[in-house]
């Protein structure tokens, strides 16, 4: 950097004892993405329960019960 400048960070750089009151866009955008997808599930016709049709373990219960060894194994 030459010897007769300054370094600025720019217009938005804040001096001592301001304080940022408004949110960044994103923090918006990703509360409206939780809640859509909040009431998306909500809303789904799907059941939690597969009842006794369903093929075959799912993948959560494959990870339950992987989870449930890992502990088991740990306490021996």
């Amino acid at each position: 950097m030459p010897a007769g400048r300054k370094a600025t960070a720019g217009p938005k750089a804040r001096t001592a004892g301001t304080v940022q009151t408004g949110l960044p866009w994103w923090a918006l955008a990703l509360a409206v993405a939780a809640f859509a997808g909040f009431f998306a599930l909500l809303a789904s016709p799907a059941s939690a329960d597969p009842g006794p049709d369903a093929a075959g373990a799912g993948t959560v219960a494959r990870v339950v019960a992987f989870v449930q060894l890992a502990l088991g194994e740990l306490a021996a």
